[in-house]
């Protein structure tokens, strides 16, 4: 739904409103003036001409009668018996309830297409020195482009000179800028802040994350909820139910002379009004689209209504550590280094030969510490796998995994740290390793409060890991989760999501690497972390985009306000409906009455659903 067919329904509806007004004003002055007739008309023929061609294209399209031709037959039945108000009055709160309807599906395509700002459709290729402007389609993987200060980055791909800030909002929702250096991945879509940086696309432009984001959010948009596809069948057949028996009260109380066939042509066209299943059909669509509104809003990107659906009756919560419960960015916890050594002096060689390697936990261990640590002119070298290392002195230091004998005066220290779960790194001198770094990931903001809070709701918690024990132990005391597995392979994490599928039913699983991919897929509802690998992402039927653990509660608590407001849309509906067909019955009602009361119950469902696009 387009800004432009939401106005110009919008407008439809004004004017058919005029014309009311002006059929009314005639009727008052002169009853028996030709003009109320054409002005009730206009405003049927304006009003109605939306849902008119939406029926017609419905009907050509599926074969088969809508609620749309339902209500024009309404209204048209309404014109042959001179209530002319009445079936001008009956398409208008249709249109009414449509341009509603379509306000909800308008809010949900802007609200999730704001997840993202679209990178840009040129880039600046950067060959032999030379900056051309190319299509970005036209780029290939390994080839350079320049993004200059202002500019969005063009590709994903990775820094290769140059280092800057990024403002990251349109991929994360984070407004703090990111500062990314040489050899620094990079998303699409990413602001210039600070400097001109030359980046090496590594992904082809259509499989970017960008472009993930604007997939997903079609087929989010198209994804239809089990409720939602059991109401349009049931609409198909509903119709002709509603058709037969408008007939029948046409037909057969005349024949048996209970009603005069003016009478009886009436009520027949009060069953059309007031069976139709406007509410009904009415109940899901607008209160899924919120739904999904309101995620993308919490930058949450909900692929549809049915994983919401599949959020009902959620037993178990399984966590991946890395990236997940933890934010994947080992911090340093403690050095240590033996008493007979100048610990300035082996800080000041830890910090320069980890200055020089790219290896995460180096650079981890280089930003705990001061530049005032940087030695100049000693000649390092990294070992694949290994670690740093630098004859300084005569003395061969070593940063890493290297052969080594532990000097005794640190085995307390070192096994109390790995009983803790810390990750340690070697300072050898000589072969001997005389003192360590201990690292460990940082739990993420609020994890314990989430853990708690799913405990409240009766949700087991478990963390998968391919952590040893000590880690898997110290990790999940921290956050609070109710149980853990460690040492957990791809195939291990399938195997228990099944097992706790059969012990306590659904399971939703929450990860972020590759690894996590076949465990997402066997659950019944995957999440992804936005930060998760490309496999991760097309694998799960939740991205959390700005990676808050917090928003799972969120996600759980937006499903049973979804599905609590769906209910009460469809008992509600089902109510009036029961009740103006009987009151149709014994005479209670007439036409007027049945419009107002059958259309005033759409909009009144409608509107309980634009309810979920609070909060």
């Amino acid at each position: 739904m387009t800004k432009k067919l939401l106005i110009m329904e919008t407008s439809f509806v004004v004017v058919s409103v005029l014309f009311i007004i002006l059929g009314y004003v005639f009727d008052a002055a002169s009853p028996n003036s030709i003009w109320i007739p054409i002005f009730f008309g206009a405003s049927f023929a304006i009003g109605g001409y939306a849902k008119a061609k939406e029926g017609i294209l419905d009907t050509i399209k599926n074969k088969s009668l809508n609620v749309e031709i339902l209500m024009i037959l309404a209204a048209l039945g309404a014109f042959i018996v001179g209530d002319y108000s009445e079936g001008a009055i009956l398409i208008l709160i249709f249109s009414i309830s449509g341009v509603l309807e379509s306000y909800a599906t308008s809010r949900s395509e802007k609200a999730l297409t704001s997840l993202l700002k679209l990178a840009p459709q040129t880039a600046l290729l950067f060959e032999n020195n030379q900056e051309t402007e190319v299509l970005v389609s036209e780029l290939s993987i390994g080839q350079d482009v320049i993004v200059k200060v202002g500019q969005q980055v063009p590709v994903d791909g990775k820094i290769v000179k140059g280092a800057t800030s990024l403002n990251q909002a349109a991929i994360t929702g984070e407004f703090v800028p990111v500062y990314k250096d040489t050899g620094d991945s990079i998303f699409a879509g990413s602001i210039n802040i600070d400097s001109t940086i030359v980046v090496k696309t590594m992904k082809d432009p259509k499989d970017s994350v960008v472009q993930k984001i604007v997939d997903f959010v079609k087929d989010a948009q198209n994804n239809k909820t089990k409720s939602q596809s059991f109401i349009d069948k049931f609409e198909k057949y509903y119709v002709y139910i509603v058709i037969v028996m408008a007939i029948l009260f046409m037909t057969i109380p005349p024949l048996f002379n209970w009603w005069t066939p003016e009478y009886a042509f009436n009520r027949g066209v009060i069953v059309l009004v007031v069976g139709s299943p406007c509410a009904l059909v009415a109940s899901i669509t607008p209160a899924m689209l919120s739904s999904l509104s309101n995620g993308a809003r919490h930058r949450i990107l909900i692929k549809g209504g049915t994983p919401l659906e599949q959020l009902i009756g959620l037993k178990t919560v399984v966590l991946d550590k890395t990236g997940t419960i933890t934010s994947g960015i080992p911090k340093v916890v403690r050095i240590e280094v033996i008493d007979s050594l100048d610990r300035e002096e082996v800080l000041s060689i830890l910090y320069t030969l980890e200055k020089q390697s790219e290896h995460p936990l180096a650079k981890s261990i280089a930003s705990s510490l001061d530049q005032k640590y940087m030695k100049t002119s000693i000649h390092t070298n990294e070992i694949s796998g290994r670690g740093m290392e630098a004859e300084i002195d005569g003395n061969l230091w070593q940063i890493g995994r290297f052969d080594s004998k532990v000097h005794e005066d640190l085995l307390e220290k070192l096994d109390r740290c790995n009983s803790l779960g810390h990750s340690n790194v070697a300072i050898i001198k000589n072969s001997i390793t005389i003192g360590f770094v201990a690292l460990m990931d940082t739990i993420r903001d609020n994890a314990k409060d989430v853990m708690t809070e799913l405990r409240k709701m009766g949700i087991k918690t478990v963390l998968l890991t391919g952590d040893n024990n000590f880690t898997a132990n110290a990790i999940a005391k921290e956050a609070g989760v109710d149980s853990f597995e460690s040492n957990c392979f791809p195939d291990d994490k399938v195997n228990k999501v099944r097992e706790l599928q059969k012990s306590f039913g659904k399971v939703m699983m929450v990860g972020d690497g590759i690894n996590d991919a076949p465990a997402l897929a066997v659950s019944d509802v995957s999440v992804a972390m936005g930060t998760a690998t490309d496999v991760s992402l097309e694998t799960s039927d939740i991205v959390i985009m700005n990676d808050k653990l917090e928003n799972i509660t969120r996600i759980i608590k937006l499903s049973k306000r979804m599905r609590k407001i769906t209910l009460q849309n469809i008992i509600f509906s089902t109510s009036v409906i029961l009740f103006l067909l009987i009151s149709n019955v014994f005479g209670i009602i007439e036409l007027p009455t049945g419009v107002v009361a059958h259309e005033t119950s759409t909009i009144l469902v409608i509107l309980n659903s634009l309810r979920l696009l609070l909060k």
